[in-house]
């Protein structure tokens, strides 16, 4: 129980110091969509 608890807090900590990256690239990815719906009109 010790060793789950060790690594759900070891993922929290990746994700906490990692957000802004996933921030980026998820707002990427929406402008590229956003652009091929709009390119294809």
């Amino acid at each position: 129980m010790q060793t789950l608890v060790a690594h759900t807090r070891g993922l929290g900590l990746l994700v906490n110091l990692n957000w802004d990256r996933l921030l980026y690239v998820l707002t990427i990815c929406v402008a590229l969509g956003a652009g091929a719906v709009l390119g294809g009109l």
